[in-house]
């Protein structure tokens, strides 16, 4: 079995003092051993758990869908309690096993993203109640630069649809040696190199199986790249 591996610590203080990376390195070792497992990449994240934005757990999904791998946490509950990022982690389509849970699964990640959707739901609700009673008192609640939120707004889209085509081509350049190898060996129409990134458990930029016209895609895109 083909692995990929993330551990996370929530400050830089622990990372330096080894502090939970440790144990965490400890127990999926131990795991990894016992099963006979190829580690393919190791991803270590420091920052606080309340945030949702993790470039290192980013890459290890990324690195295992490419390659197929499963991907290996010493505990589930070092991922997240946002509802948002678990049903990302479990429509993602990346295999995952976590040590303390080996037997936890898609359904079990759905049941934990609806506890913390829950209390979501209920901070939201105290926010609004909050906001209401402050209304009462007179005080002024709003925006008053409206229009400029908006402008702000639009100039966000621009940046999401960058960042949206960077993640493309870097899901691209990951895939371009696997393109070459298999032109090499002499796969070189669409409808083949597509049999063989989806028998090789590779996904699309968009988490889906392989076409000739998602190929053709690839191949331009690597084109234009070159």
């Amino acid at each position: 079995m083909k692995i990929v591996t993330y551990r996370r610590v929530s400050t830089s203080q622990q990372e330096r003092s080894g502090l939970g990376l440790e144990a965490q390195s400890a127990a999926i070792d131990a795991w990894a051993e016992r099963t006979r497992a190829t580690t393919v990449g190791t991803y270590t994240e420091i920052e606080s758990g309340r945030k949702n934005t993790r470039p290192e757990l980013t890459a290890a999904l990324h690195l295992a869908k490419v390659t197929g791998a499963t991907l290996v946490i010493a505990k589930l509950d070092r991922l997240s309690r946002n509802a948002a990022f678990l049903l990302t982690l479990r429509d993602s389509g990346v295999r995952f096993i976590a040590v303390d849970m080996p037997d936890a699964n898609e359904l079990t990640v759905g049941i934990m993203a609806l506890v913390a959707q829950q209390e979501r739901q209920a901070i939201s609700t105290r926010t609004r109640e909050a906001l209401a009673a402050a209304r009462r008192r007179g005080v002024q609640l709003g925006n008053p630069n409206g229009a400029r939120a908006l402008r702000m707004a639009g100039r966000g889209n621009k940046a999401a649809t960058a960042s949206v085509k960077g993640r493309a081509n870097a899901h691209a350049e990951d895939l371009r040696s696997v393109v070459k190898s298999l032109g090499e060996a002499g796969v070189t129409t669409l409808a083949a190199i597509a049999v063989q990134l989806n028998t090789r458990g590779m996904r699309t930029p968009r988490d889906a199986k392989w076409h000739p016209a998602s190929v053709r895609n690839l191949l331009q895109r690597l084109k234009t790249l070159s």
